[in-house]
């Protein structure tokens, strides 16, 4: 996979393909951008290619919330259109009617 176009995009919720968890971007990174020993304390076998888009998320699984760094191949839309319940998000983001996560203005870039 080679570096380009983020194919998801700040604010929306997707989920972990492989792990149970779900979160909303808060940050993307155009490639791995995270420490030497973050990279290698991933097992070989499942390690991600590091020239692809990484997302920061807001994330939460069913015990707790958290913020987490994942490649772009792990991660699919989450349609659920439930909300994210992380405590951070209000300080990010303003939930419109739709159910869509909107960046706060002073958090524009």
């Amino acid at each position: 996979m080679k570096t380009g176009t983020a194919k998801f995009a700040i604010g929306q919720v997707v989920r972990h393909r492989i792990y149970p968890f779900r979160g909303v971007i808060f940050d993307v990174d155009p490639e791995f951008a995270n420490t030497e020993e973050w990279w290698r304390s991933i097992p070989e076998e499942v390690r991600p290619a590091r020239d692809q888009p990484f997302y920061h998320l807001l994330a939460e699984n069913e015990e707790t919330q958290y913020i987490a760094y994942v490649s772009e191949q792990n991660l699919v839309p989450d349609l659920s259109g439930a909300p994210v319940r992380h405590p951070r998000v209000d300080e990010f983001f303003v939930r419109g009617d739709d159910g869509h996560y909107h960046v706060r203005p002073r958090h524009a870039h």
